[in-house]
């Protein structure tokens, strides 16, 4: 058994992971009696990222977090996305084609845009700079940078804050915006049936079944869609109503966070605040255009504003879709916007990196 669990995940100091989940969970915790929003996920990503950064050792070590444990919490995110399926979904998602075609446009427009700045700071070498700032695919862009022959170390950096900088910033956003903290902080909570045990049933099996066969097809975020088209076939079909209760979307939002905040481990600190200037100009862009977007489009596609804007946001999938379920957004919408994202983004940078081997 334990060289199964080493062989998964890579052997690591399991007293120190320990350790740092526990710091993760502490800064929930602070930040949900500091009111803050999402603090589940904002707090252990502040507090594992503060850690790092200050190079604390609990145990003698640097904070550290096995990204596979990441992998087996994702599959959670999918299952309560999956929940939001209702009959009429094809007509509903029908209104959604202006939204989808102007995103389109929108991918390969911001990432060039990004590139330009990044590239005219001077700071960063061309072939860094085009997949640092594809917002999407972090895992594909960072492997074709690599193989292109990117600054390695900025190209993650920079990669990494464009998720940190748009989780920190939605939700703090939002909460400007309709006055007052959004998010678990203000006891929002996934909507659902009570749970029995042919539900527990339903939904484990849709979950860890469905992020197998999305990683065996090799969908577009496979551990995740996996688990939202089995998930959203058994509530369309009735087989149960529930949806994963809101504890294990508070545990799936701190492994997350903790994730994410031991990208800073052993970073230079000079670099990442360099990185963190790039980063903020490149970012702002994005969201930027996102938000003008959404402003103009929002009663066109029949949806809200804070939902397009998600929808258009740079972050992630998974924590997009962690965001949207907290804020009771149309999450369906804004996983369709943020799959299509990742296709464009690989498939933009790709294009883009052929253009330049030329």
């Amino acid at each position: 058994m334990t060289s199964r669990l080493s062989a998964f995940f890579g052997a690591p100091h399991w007293p120190t992971v320990a350790a740092t989940y526990a710091i993760g969970t502490l800064g929930g915790a602070a930040a949900m009696l500091l009111h803050l929003p999402l603090p589940m996920l904002l707090g252990s990503l502040l507090g594992v990222g503060a850690a790092a950064l200050l190079g604390l050792r609990p145990l003698g070590r640097l904070p550290e977090a096995p990204q596979r444990l990441r992998m087996l919490f994702i599959p959670v995110v999918g299952v309560a996305i999956g929940g939001a399926v209702q009959p009429g979904l094809l007509q509903e998602a029908a209104a959604w084609l202006p939204s989808l075609a102007i995103l389109t446009l929108f991918i390969p427009a911001v990432h060039y845009a990004g590139f330009r700045v990044l590239v005219a700071s001077g700071r960063v070498d061309r072939v860094t700079a085009l997949f640092a700032t594809a917002p999407g695919g972090l895992v594909e862009t960072v492997q074709m940078g690599e193989e292109a022959g990117a600054d390695m170390q900025m190209l993650i950096m920079l990669q990494f804050l464009r998720l940190i900088l748009t989780i920190m910033f939605i939700p703090l956003f939002f909460t400007w915006m309709v006055g007052h903290a959004v998010g678990s902080a203000s006891g929002a909570a996934v909507a659902g049936s009570e749970m029995g045990l042919v539900d527990l049933a339903v939904l484990v099996v849709a979950g860890v079944a469905g992020a197998i066969l999305g990683l065996k097809l090799n969908l577009p975020a496979g551990h995740v869609l996996g688990p939202i088209v089995l998930s959203g076939a058994a509530h369309l079909t009735g087989l149960t109503a529930a949806v994963p209760p809101q504890a294990a979307v508070w545990a799936t939002q701190v492994v997350i966070g903790t994730s994410l905040g031991v990208r800073f481990s052993g970073m230079p600190k000079r670099r990442i605040l360099e990185a963190l200037r790039l980063s903020l100009i490149s970012v702002s862009l994005m969201m930027g255009g996102a938000g003008l977007i959404a402003w103009g489009l929002a009663g066109a596609v029949g949806e809200t504003t804070p939902a397009v804007f998600l929808a258009f946001a740079p972050g992630g999938l998974v924590e997009m879709g962690l965001i949207a379920l907290s804020l009771k957004l149309s999450i369906l919408y804004v996983t369709a916007h943020h799959l299509l994202r990742i296709i464009l983004a690989v498939s933009v940078a790709r294009i883009f990196a052929r253009r330049f081997a030329r």
